[in-house]
């Protein structure tokens, strides 16, 4: 894998991407946060493949640079990729005992969580609530721990 570094004036957002909703202020405040982690995938046209809001939070945050894989994928490899990294993730749940977890220990060391992208009804929710099927019933009250730390 050639990671190589563009301009992202350069990139050419796909211009029929079917995504809708780009949690594009969510993406730049996490890659203000832990950087640009995850390359943005384009073609060998460098119209992006994957990544657009990547690109738009970069776009947001003024880059001169960021991480790019160029794809040498037949149009269409590109277009049915394009479709499943995004629906992918939506079939993904939440062990909420485990998320709990993972958030206590975050403020336990006073981690600033609310860069998560979480709203915060839901950090409220995992925070003060557990349970591992989910957070309608039977739910466990633990140690009260308050969003801000």
């Amino acid at each position: 894998m050639d990671i190589q570094y563009y301009n992202p004036s350069d990139l050419k957002p796909y211009y029929q991407n079917p995504r809708k909703n780009l949690n594009v202020e969510k993406v730049a405040t996490s890659i203000r946060e832990f950087g640009f982690q995850q390359p943005i995938v384009v073609d060998t046209a460098m119209v992006v493949v994957v990544g657009h809001t990547r690109l738009e939070a970069s776009k947001q945050l003024g880059l001169d640079s960021v991480p790019v894989i160029v794809a040498d994928l037949p149009p269409e490899k590109a277009k049915a990729y394009r479709i499943a990294d995004n629906k992918l993730n939506e079939g993904s749940e939440w062990d909420y005992t485990k998320l709990h977890k993972e958030l206590g220990e975050l403020l336990d060391v006073n981690y600033d969580i609310e860069n998560l992208g979480f709203h915060d009804k839901e950090l409220e929710d995992f925070i003060t609530h557990t349970n591992t099927d989910d957070l309608q019933g039977g739910v466990e009250t633990v140690e009260n721990k308050s969003v801000s730390g």
